[in-house]
């Protein structure tokens, strides 16, 4: 158990750098707090039971604004900064060292039993707002963009940004297996839509140049016909 809650707190000192000392951390932290409230709801609900876990998910609910079913199955060094707002469905399965910002949705998509949310892989970066709904893979070291809604698996060692979300780096830069090298600047990611419209703008300033060329070739043979 200690083991454990030194790995969670080293994890907020890797990944936050206000954070100043073990101290501050243990009391401060609200995404430290609902994982530690998670790990003995989820062993409640193991044991099948299932009122007490939930009741003790609603308490940390109501104390830290992160939302944890007490089925979800959470790996090592999860980081859940600020937190207000995150929701982790019930059948989720998250893998180690994994990064969550504040606003993210893991959720299903319907009424369906069984698995109906997303499995998310090692060192995976989820950015503020994001949404992942339906149960499918999210690969090791992928980040998800700001705001994106991803309802398809994505592949390890990608980018995916966008509403629905688009797959726009694959093998690009590698993100490290320890927990240092994790990659966390997910404030430098592809903008497709930007992307697409510089390509259109190229493309219009191309066809402008062509009218005129031809508007100007236009006015010198009708001077000429004159």
């Amino acid at each position: 158990m200690f083991d454990r809650l030194r790995n969670e707190i080293r994890a907020v000192f890797e990944r936050d750098p206000a954070a100043k000392n073990i101290l501050e951390v243990i009391l401060c932290y609200p995404g430290l707090h609902a994982i530690l409230i998670h790990r003995i709801a989820h062993s409640l609900y193991k044991k099948r039971w299932f009122v007490l876990a939930r009741f003790i998910s609603q308490i940390s609910r109501f104390l830290t604004g992160i939302e944890i079913h007490p089925g979800a199955k959470i790996g090592e060094g999860l980081f859940i900064d600020h937190g207000s707002g995150v929701v982790i469905g019930e059948t989720t399965e998250i893998g180690d060292n994994v990064t969550i910002y504040q606003g993210v949705t893991l959720g299903g998509t319907g009424k369906e039993k069984g698995k109906r949310h997303p499995t998310i892989g090692n060192n995976v970066v989820i950015s503020a707002g994001a949404r992942i709904l339906g149960s499918f893979e999210v690969g090791d070291n992928a980040k998800i963009g700001a705001g994106s809604v991803v309802l398809k698996a994505v592949p390890s060692n990608s980018t995916v940004v966008g509403v629905p979300g688009k797959i726009v780096v694959r093998d690009g830069q590698r993100v490290g297996d320890t927990h240092s090298n994790i990659d966390l600047r997910h404030d430098q990611l592809p903008d497709p839509i930007s992307e697409m419209l510089l390509v259109m703008q190229g493309r219009i300033n191309d066809l402008e140049d062509r009218l005129k060329a031809h508007e100007k070739k236009d006015g010198i043979s009708n001077k000429l016909e004159l």
